[in-house]
């Protein structure tokens, strides 16, 4: 165990949210640890862009784009920051996070809290190298949520190397219905529109929930595909609740992550890798906690992978150990290039 790790693990003797605030503050400073990511074995691409490892790490942690740079430095293949929308909101009201720490899992509820657009285009606009995402939502209260997805695409293209459109927050009531449809439709295609016009291209992709039938996956991988889009980022946070959750906290209201997820989002992983039949990139997201975790999201279709609430019970030395035990699992396989095993199952 590094020293980073032992740091992460005393803060979970505090507050969730304030050991998250705590943890982003540390990196800022420059206390974070220090892993090369680039991996000759690992190196791969998605949707275009060329990585050197594809292993990430997922929305919700750097909500402000202020540790991007520490986070890299750590050995992530690439970061995604927010979700940030148009204008500053606190989110819903504390208790909003809680750590299920017998089912190594995260309940949360925040809602979408983060310091708005331009104070997260200052942020993103003082990065180094490195690939860097952009995860874009709507305000709460906004009368055009589909237009808050078109500001943040514009306000942010030339900062960031790819974006992500945020309809499947559990927290942000009615944001769901944006999956499907008609609504879905009208997104893509506002979506699809404001890039035309926007200099250079950029991967675009949608945020699914894994509470999803094959139907609704079917008809967003149609959809998604017919628009233009570069890929499809499953999955966000799960409003189910396995049986099996211990935790005093099993009961609270919000989506769930971590370990519990890892079956059912790397199913519906799957399903979306089926109905896309090759038209579009996937992001395998929700339960990575091991390079098992990883190379089980790779061949069910994911051509990169994120993780975020493992970070929480394990610590920032996770991504290297993840990367080790990926590539140590590709080469008993067979495996030459991580491209060749997505979608082997």
């Amino acid at each position: 165990m590094t020293v980073h790790d032992a740091l992460a693990h005393l803060l979970q003797a505090f507050d969730p949210e304030d050991a998250h605030r705590a943890a982003v503050v540390g990196l800022k400073l420059g206390l974070g640890p220090r892993a090369d990511a680039d991996d000759p074995p690992l190196a791969t691409t998605l949707a275009g862009l060329s990585l050197p490892n594809p292993v990430g790490l997922a929305a919700g942690f750097d909500k402000n784009a202020e540790a991007h740079r520490a986070l890299l430095a750590a050995g992530f293949g690439f970061v995604e920051c927010g979700t940030v929308t148009p204008l500053p909101q606190p989110g819903n009201p504390r208790p909003r996070l809680f750590r299920l720490s017998e089912d190594r899992a995260v309940i949360n509820r925040m809602g979408f809290n983060n310091l708005g657009l331009e104070q997260f285009a200052e942020n993103l606009a003082r990065r180094g190298p490195g690939v860097v995402g952009a995860n874009v939502g709507a305000n709460k209260a906004s009368p055009d949520r589909i237009g808050d997805y078109v500001t943040g695409l514009k306000r942010l293209w030339s900062l960031a190397d790819y974006f992500t459109v945020n309809v499947s927050s559990p927290n942000t009531p009615g944001l769901r219905a944006l999956q499907t449809g008609e609504a879905l439709a009208e997104l893509l295609g506002r979506v699809g529109e404001a890039r035309a016009v926007l200099a250079g291209r950029k991967p675009v992709f949608l945020k699914v929930a894994p509470d999803l039938d094959e139907t609704e996956i079917a008809a967003i991988a149609d959809a998604v595909a017919a628009s233009g889009l570069d890929g499809v980022v499953v999955s966000n946070t799960t409003l189910s609740r396995p049986q099996t959750l211990r935790s005093r906290w099993r009961g609270e209201a919000g989506g769930l992550s971590g370990a519990p997820l890892m079956d059912l989002s790397t199913r519906v992983l799957a399903q979306f890798h089926a109905a896309a039949r090759g038209r579009f990139a996937l992001i395998g997201a929700g339960g990575v906690a091991s390079g098992a975790d990883a190379y089980a999201k790779i061949r069910a279709g994911a051509a990169a992978v994120q993780l975020y609430s493992a970070l929480a019970y394990d610590g920032p030395g996770l991504v290297s150990r993840i990367r080790r035990d990926l590539a140590a699992r590709l080469n008993a396989d067979g495996f030459t290039t991580v491209a060749s095993a997505v979608g082997a199952t």
